[in-house]
């Protein structure tokens, strides 16, 4: 009986001694396991932290990124909102003032002659005097304005005067009818001052006498001041029948 007690006993030990090894090695077991966790867990956070300072852009790049970006996208010009420069010109779109023309006179002299040569004079002086402005104040010369006669010009001879009245040939013929009807178109314009003006050396037959204007490059010119107040134009045309002046005022 005693036998027996003794080895209730003693399994009893054994079995407690068992319990208490398997507490204590299961115990030590999760703590162990803990403290691999806490210790991965901090390394990670740690590599985390480590890529984060490396890799992060601090609060000052931040800001200055941000600024260039605001600063790229402003330079972007809305052409709707773009404001142009009044000191430049060149980008400006004012519309140009239109020029008002008032027809302040004009005449015409009727062509008797039949001869060519005289009305090809007649077509290439008309050419040149048409469109010619002259500012208010200024004084406009027919010789300036028109050029010497020559046949690199283009003119050919036609009937002149010379000095003592007698008929000839010369370059130019013709244009001593462009002038006396510019002359009489003067005449009937308020403003515009004569400054010389000379007499046919004989008679012509498409104006009155004292009514003439001869011109001769280098001798005889006719020169008129343009004291109107506006810049004036000078339209002139010719065809078989007629040469025709008139004076438009620019305003």
């Amino acid at each position: 009986m005693k036998k027996k007690n003794g080895l209730i006993i003693t399994f009893i030990i054994v079995f407690l001694l068992c319990v208490g090894i398997f507490i204590w090695f299961n115990s030590n077991n999760q703590e162990t396991s803990q403290n691999e966790y806490e210790a991965g867990r901090t390394s990670i956070n740690s590599t985390i932290s480590n890529n984060v300072s490396n890799n992060t852009i601090s609060q000052p790049d931040i800001a200055e990124n941000v600024n260039q970006v605001n600063q790229s996208t402003n330079t972007t010009i809305n052409p709707e909102n773009t404001t142009v420069n009044p000191g430049n010109p060149a980008i400006q779109n004012t519309p140009t003032p239109q020029v008002k023309e008032e027809q302040l006179a004009i005449f015409s002299t009727k062509i008797y002659s039949s001869d060519p040569a005289r009305q090809n004079n007649l077509t290439i002086s008309c050419n040149k005097l048409n469109e010619t402005v002259v500012k208010n104040g200024d004084t406009f010369s027919f010789c300036n304005t028109v050029g010497q006669a020559s046949s690199k010009e283009g003119y050919q001879e036609a009937d002149i005067f010379d000095n003592n009245g007698n008929k000839k040939k010369g370059l130019g013929g013709g244009n001593c009818q462009l002038s006396t009807t510019l002359y009489n178109a003067v005449l009937a314009t308020p403003g515009l001052v004569v400054t010389e003006r000379h007499a046919h050396s004989n008679y012509v037959p498409y104006i009155q006498k004292g009514k003439d204007a001869a011109v001769a490059y280098g001798s005889y010119d006719l020169k008129f001041r343009n004291d109107t107040g506006n810049n004036i134009k000078i339209c002139s045309q010719v065809n078989s029948q007629n040469v025709t002046v008139s004076i438009i005022a620019l305003k």
